[in-house]
C-alpha cells in the first residue's frame, strides 16, 4: 500500500490541505524579503567625489563656486558621465576656473558626497561601497547567496534526521534573531556575515516548508500547488518594494522586513509533522493520527485497514533501510557520470540550474542598473513572475516540458541581448527588454524543476535534484559579480545574463520531452531514456529483409 493511495482516498487536496497549504505558503514571502531587500539595502546611489574646496554646506548638487563639472572631474567613457572615482589633481583656485582648461593628472576620490534624494540611507552611503569598495555590494550578495546553499545542506539534512517541523521552526526563530542583528550592524563584514546566516535560514524556512506542503498533497495536485507556491514568494517582491519605497533607512528597512516573522511563531500550533517522515521512522501511531485527522476534516472515510497495510510496508521498509537487509546498492552521484546518455544529460541539465538561477536572481538585483524608478522597475520585476508561472500551470502538461523550456530560455537570451542596441535616450525600451526576459526565465527556471525530476531515474532522483540545486546556488553566488560588471559598462551584465540564456536554452534542445513518457525507474532505463533509436530501427529493418529473404529462399 502506497502513500499516495491513502491520500488518493481521504482528499489530495480538500479542505485540511488547503488550510495548512495556505500557511505555509506565507512564510515564502518572508525568505523573499530577504533574498531581495539588498536591493534597496545595498543601494548604489548618484554620488561626486568631496573636493578640497567643498565646505559643510556642499551636496551632491551643489557644486563649489559656481564651478563646472567638466573642470573638476574627467570624463568616464565606460559610464558615459564625468568621474565619480577621479577628480583632477589641481590646488581649484579661481585662477584655474578662470582660465576654462582642465587639468592634465588625476587623483582618486577619497570620499564622496551623496544624492539623498531618493535614499535617505544605504550601507552604500554609510560606508562608502563606491569606486574600488563596489565589490564589497557583490560579495554581500554573493555571501548571502553562499548561505542559501549551505543552508539547504544543511536544513536539509537535520530536517531528514530530526523532522520537517522542528528544523521549520529553528529556522524561523534563527531569522528573526539574525535578521535584526543585520539592522544593528557596526560595520560592513558584520553586516555580510550575519545576512549570510540569514540566507542560510531562508533555505530552512522555504524549503522544508515546501517538503511539508508537498508531502502533504495528493500526486495530481502536485504540480499546481508547486508551482503556485512560487506565487507567494513573488509577493515577496511587492512586500518588498513597497516597505522600501515607505522607508528609506536601510537600518529602519531591514528590521521592519524582519519583525513580521514573529507571527510565523504561532504556526507551532497548525502545522503538523510530515506523515512521509513519520513513516520512515516507525512513528507509525503519530502518522496514523495525522492522517485521521485529515480523512475527519476532508469529510472522508479512511479505512483502517489501508491504514495498517501502509504502516506495515513503511515499516518493512523501514527494516531493509536500518538493518541494510538484501544485496541493494545505493546509487550515489557517480552513477549518473559512468554512461554516456545520462553524464550527457545530467552536464547540460547542471548548466541549466546554474544558467538559470544566476540569470533570474541576477536581473532581480539588477533593476537599479536599468534606468527610470528604481521602485516601479523592481515592482514590475515581480509582477511579470504572475503571467510567467500562470502560463506554466496552463501549458505544461499540455505542449511539453522541452518547448516551454527551450523557448523561454531562447526567447530570454535574445531580449537581454538585444539591450545593447538600445540608445542612451530610450530608457523604457531597455526596462521592457530587461523585463520580457525576467519573465521568461522565471517560466524556464519553473519549467527546469518538473524537467529534472522526470529525466532522474527514481532511484537517483533525490540525488540528482540535489546536485543540480547545488549548481543552481552556484549561479546565485556568482551573479552579483556579472552585475558588478555595470561599474565598467552599463550593458554588460545583461549581455552576460543574455549569452548564458541563449546558450543553454539552445543546448537544452538535446534534452528529451517527458510529457506522457514512462519515467525512468532504474539506472539502466536513465541511461536508455531518450537515447536515439535510429540505430535500432536500421537494425530491425535489415533483419526483417533477411527474414524476407530467408523465406524466398525456402
Amino acid at each position: 500500500m502506497a502513500y499516495d493511495d491513502v491520500l488518493i482516498s481521504i482528499g489530495q487536496f480538500g479542505r485540511y490541505q488547503k488550510r495548512i497549504y495556505l500557511l505555509l505558503c506565507l512564510p515564502a514571502i518572508s525568505c523573499a524579503l530577504h533574498k531581495l531587500s539588498g536591493v534597496f539595502l545595498q543601494a548604489k546611489v548618484a554620488h561626486r567625489c568631496r573636493l578640497p574646496i567643498d565646505d559643510e554646506n556642499s551636496t551632491y548638487y551643489i557644486l563649489p563656486n559656481g564651478s563646472v563639472e567638466s573642470l573638476l572631474y574627467p570624463w568616464d567613457k565606460g559610464q558615459g558621465s564625468w568621474s565619480t572615482c577621479l577628480r583632477y589633481d589641481t590646488n581649484y583656485s579661481s585662477q584655474y576656473f578662470s582660465t576654462g582648461v582642465p587639468g592634465t593628472s588625476t587623483v582618486t576620490c577619497s570620499s564622496w558626497l551623496y544624492d539623498k534624494s531618493i535614499y535617505e540611507s544605504t550601507i552604500s552611503i554609510e560606508w562608502d561601497l563606491v569606486c574600488d569598495r563596489a565589490w564589497l555590494r557583490a560579495i554581500s550578495d554573493s555571501l548571502l547567496m553562499l548561505g542559501v546553499m549551505l543552508g539547504s545542506i544543511i536544513f536539509g539534512a537535520l530536517s531528514d534526521r530530526l523532522g520537517r517541523r522542528p528544523i521549520f521552526f529553528i529556522s524561523l526563530v534563527l531569522q528573526v534573531i539574525f535578521g535584526v542583528l543585520v539592522s544593528i550592524s557596526p560595520d560592513v563584514y558584520t553586516y555580510m556575515l550575519t545576512r549570510m546566516v540569514v540566507g542560510a535560514t531562508t533555505s530552512g524556512v522555504f524549503l522544508v516548508a515546501y517538503v511539508i506542503a508537498m508531502e502533504l498533497v495528493g500526486p495530481k495536485r502536485r504540480m499546481f500547488t508547486g508551482v503556485a507556491f512560487q506565487l507567494f514568494f513573488t509577493a515577496g517582491f511587492l512586500v518588498t518594494a513597497g516597505a522600501a519605497y515607505l522607508i528609506r533607512n536601510w537600518r529602519l528597512l531591514q528590521i521592519a522586513l524582519t519583525l513580521p516573522g514573529i507571527a510565523f511563531f504561532s504556526y507551532w500550533w497548525f502545522i503538523p509533522e510530515s506523515v512521509r517522515w513519520l513513516l520512515t521512522k516507525g512513528r507509525t501511531e503519530e502518522a496514523k493520527e495525522n492522517l485521521r485527522a485529515v480523512a475527519k476534516e476532508n469529510k472522508k472515510v479512511l479505512d483502517e485497514s489501508m491504514l495498517e497495510d501502509l504502516c506495515a510496508q513503511s515499516e518493512a521498509d523501514r527494516k531493509v533501510v536500518v538493518n541494510g537487509a538484501g544485496p541493494i546498492k545505493r546509487p550515489s552521484l557517480i552513477d549518473l557520470f559512468k554512461y554516456p546518455n545520462l553524464r550527457k544529460k545530467s552536464l547540460i541539465i547542471f548548466f541549466l540550474w546554474f544558467v538559470n538561477s544566476g540569470t533570474y536572481y541576477g536581473l532581480s538585483w539588477n533593476t537599479s542598473n536599468l534606468g527610470g524608478n528604481e521602485y516601479l522597475n523592481f515592482v514590475i520585476s515581480g509582477a511579470v513572475e504572475v503571467p510567467a508561472y500562470t502560463f506554466l500551470i496552463l501549458t505544461l502538461d499540455k505542449w511539453g516540458r522541452k518547448l516551454i523550456l527551450c523557448g523561454a530560455m531562447i526567447l530570454a537570451g535574445l531580449c537581454l541581448l538585444a539591450t545593447v542596441f538600445v540608445p542612451h535616450d530610450m530608457e523604457w525600451l531597455n526596462i521592457v527588454l530587461a523585463m520580457g526576459g525576467k519573465l521568461a526565465i522565471s517560466s524556464s527556471y519553473g519549467t527546469v524543476y518538473v524537467l529534472t525530476a522526470e529525466q532522474f531515474p527514481t532511484v537517483i532522483r533525490n540525488v540528482g535534484l540535489g546536485a543540480a540545486s547545488t549548481f543552481a546556488r552556484f549561479g546565485g553566488i556568482l551573479a552579483p559579480y556579472a552585475n558588478i560588471m555595470a561599474e565598467v559598462w552599463t550593458p554588460l551584465p545583461l549581455i552576460i545574463f543574455g549569452a548564458l540564456a541563449l546558450s543553454s536554452g539552445t543546448l537544452a534542445l538535446v534534452l528529451p520531452e517527458t510529457l506522457n513518457k514512462k519515467l525512468p525507474e532504474t539506472i539502466e532505463d536513465g541511461e536508455s531514456f531518450g537515447k536515439k533509436q535510429k540505430k535500432l530501427v536500421v537494425e530491425e529493418k535489415n533483419c526483417e529483409e533477411m527474414v524476407h529473404l530467408n523465406s524466398h529462399k525456402s
